[in-house]
């Protein structure tokens, strides 16, 4: 069975864990656990709410699909401190492009327009998980509204500044006018101006010394144009800057196979494959462009501290 949600953060792309349980984004690992086990006892199939064959069927099917996933994702230390991350950059990458952000329910109507966001937007959150699984048939539609409502509080939350009202997302009541830049969804937008965005916020935290937000930033850009050549570029000396060469390796072939004059893939790629201990090599694509990269790659230490005057960034 699939599970489609294409409201809130769903819109994107992203699976919305938080809204799966029904939890604030700042939720901690205590209260996550026990909105799990909650959930858990209402869907298992030995549960004895789910009376019919069927309905224990959607129950283990939602639990082990949706509910288990998002437990695992965010009890984690690594992987949730790696999801809160993504979640902040979304808030601020929506709202840094004004685009205007479609909202289906009156939740998420009011929070956009809330005075004191984090109570209206707890409690309605609350509100939500206390029937969220009761009718099994609207999971999915409990969860598109949680999702909703965390879509408008970190687009509110990532306009707060001091001295300053939190800024608010334009809402959308009724069918967008036409030719009207300002209420186009962000689906509509062109990519390669959503893209060179992604570029100049990566380069600017590449600068910074901030590779982890640089990354995000360059993978989102590299799910809307895989084909990017400065992209590939720019996420290569990333994984470099962090000691991750056969990565480094992986787009810098990308770059060079896009762009064989890529200045910065012709500049370090030889220096790298001398470090692999691999000899230079036609351009060729290794890997798709969002290759996993969870495990850092430790054999390139030596080349990092010499390229880099043995300082870490």
């Amino acid at each position: 069975m699939s599970f489609k949600i294409d409201r809130g953060l769903f819109k994107y792309d992203f699976i919305d864990h938080h809204a799966v349980l029904c939890v604030p984004v700042d939720a901690d690992v205590k209260e996550i656990r026990k909105r799990y086990l909650q959930i858990a006892r209402r869907l298992h199939p030995d549960s004895s709410f789910t009376e019919t064959a069927t309905k224990k069927e959607l129950g283990n099917e939602l639990l082990s699909k949706l509910v288990n996933p998002a437990y695992e994702k965010l009890s984690g230390e690594r992987t949730r401190g790696e999801y809160i991350l993504i979640l902040s950059q979304i808030g601020k990458r929506l709202l840094q492009e004004s685009t205007s952000v479609t909202l289906n329910t009156d939740l998420a109507k009011q929070l956009a327009e809330a005075s004191n966001i984090d109570h209206f937007y707890k409690s309605a959150i609350a509100k939500l998980a206390q029937t969220q699984y009761d009718a099994l048939e609207q999971a999915l539609q409990v969860i598109a509204q949680a999702s909703e409502l965390n879509l408008v509080y970190l687009m509110r939350s990532a306009g707060k500044s001091p001295g300053a009202p939190p800024a608010q997302p334009k809402v959308q009541s009724g069918t967008p006018q036409p030719n009207t830049p300002r209420n186009t969804p962000p689906a509509l937008l062109k990519e390669d101006s959503i893209v060179e965005q992604y570029v100049r916020r990566a380069q600017s935290l590449i600068d910074k010394n901030q590779f982890a937000p640089a990354k995000v930033e360059l993978q989102d850009a590299l799910k809307l144009e895989p084909k990017n050549s400065r992209c590939h570029s720019l996420i290569a000396m990333v994984y470099l800057k962090q000691n991750q060469l056969k990565m480094a390796k992986i787009h810098f072939d990308n770059a060079l196979k896009l762009d064989p004059n890529d200045q910065t893939a012709l500049q370090w790629k030889p220096k790298i494959d001398k470090a692999l201990g691999h000899q230079p090599s036609d351009h060729k694509v290794t890997s798709s462009p969002n290759n996993g990269d969870k495990q850092p790659d430790k054999s390139g230490s030596g080349l990092f501290g010499g390229l880099f005057g043995g300082k870490k960034k």
